[in-house]
Order: C-alpha cells, then structure tokens, then sequence
C-alpha cells in the first residue's frame, strides 16, 4: 500500500483556488503530526503547512492569509486550502506524516507521491 495518498492537484488560474487532500493507509503506524511540503522547479522541498496534536498550526510566510490547513487526526486526513493562487506557487505538492517525540524531533516519518499544482493563465 501508499503510506500516503494524495489528490486534487491541476491546473488553476492566477487569483483562483485549489484544495488538496491527504489520507493515511492503514499501513501507517501511529503519526501525531501532518503536513504539506511543495518543490518548485529549480527550487528546495519548502514547508508550507504543518499540523500537530494540539492544535498547532505552522506556515510558510509566503502563504499566509492565504492558505488554511486542516487535520482531522481521527480519520488521519489533512488538507490543505489554497487561495488567491500566483504563479510562484506552481510545484509539486507533497504531503507528509510523521511521530514527533516531546521535544518536537522526528522520530519517523511518510510521504506521498506528490500532486502537481500548476497556477498559469
């Protein structure tokens, strides 16, 4: 089985929106923290939003007021938001789940496939 599986990727246009979703298989072990990761070409694997028991939300400044993720740690599924969309944020999108100890080390961690998110006119 994919550890992770995402969907929702495609083609949007500059100003408009796009929701991507990520779902944990059953071949997860215990994970208390999700996110999404993006890679534009020619450009670092950056965070864009992370999720962690308790509540606590992280993104990148490049998103903000922009973006909203969204876990449900029940259903072990995170989402991510995106809106008012630029050409910048055209990369593949990946999300990933992972157990952190108390002090927030990554003890071990998944990966999906990545989605593509191509923001052109």
């Amino acid at each position: 089985q994919v550890p992770l599986v995402e969907s929702g990727g495609g083609l949007v246009q500059p100003g408009g929106s796009l929701r991507l979703s990520c779902a944990a298989s059953r071949g997860v072990f215990s994970i208390n923290a999700m996110g999404w990761y993006r890679q534009a070409p020619g450009k670092q694997r950056e965070l864009v939003a992370s999720d962690t028991d308790g509540g606590l939300r992280k993104y990148a400044d490049s998103v903000k007021g922009r973006f909203a993720i969204s876990r449900d740690s029940v259903k072990r599924t995170v989402d991510l938001q995106m809106s008012s969309l630029r050409s910048e944020g055209t990369a593949v999108y990946y999300c990933c789940a992972a157990w952190l100890d108390v002090g927030g080390n990554t003890r071990y961690e998944y990966w999906g496939q990545g989605t593509q998110v191509t923001v052109s006119s």
